[in-house]
């Protein structure tokens, strides 16, 4: 393989490393919604720390673990795609776009799952909506509505614009 194929092969090692790190960074803005940003919000005037006394009192909690697990769960699949494109088992730029576009999409239907126990503890403690009390939430679903739409125009289009070149 020439110069050609190592220079296709680093362009799609390269997208595929910037697009685990849009998804780590989707991640980690859902944990610190979570764990963070919404409770404190939620609750306000509080600290972490008396938001979680409240919540001990209520018998109520967070999980660390479930928070971290489900808004790991999309870096880990972004991780593996750059494996796989490193390793040459994903051969096509294409492919690696709508891979990480797909699992930016599924960052959505993530957070609802990593944020859904602990918007209820907080309502149940609190006695206040389990909903979001910060921007955020709603960005990360712009965001995986942004993917979306990404991804169906990367699905539509085969890269063809459909305009032939001018002949001299």
């Amino acid at each position: 393989m020439g110069t050609r194929g190592s220079s296709t092969q680093t362009s799609r090692v390269i997208v595929s490393i910037v697009g685990l790190m849009a998804i780590a960074a989707y991640g980690l803005t859902s944990a610190l919604q979570i764990l963070v940003w919404n409770p404190l919000a939620a609750v306000p005037g509080a600290t972490l720390d008396e938001i979680h006394e409240g919540l001990a009192q209520a018998n109520e909690s967070v999980s660390l673990t479930a928070v971290v697990t489900w808004s790991s769960i999309g870096t880990l699949l972004g991780v593996l795609v750059v494996l796989l494109t490193a390793t040459r088992a994903i051969s096509r730029l294409r492919t690696v776009v709508i891979l990480q576009l797909l699992i930016l999409v599924l960052g959505a239907p993530m957070y609802f799952f990593a944020s859904f126990s602990a918007g209820m503890a907080l309502a149940d403690a609190f006695f206040i909506s389990g909903g979001d009390y910060t921007p955020w939430g709603g960005l990360l679903g712009l965001v995986s509505g942004a993917a979306l739409i990404g991804l169906l125009l990367v699905m539509t289009f085969r890269g063809k614009s459909g305009v032939e070149p001018a002949r001299s």
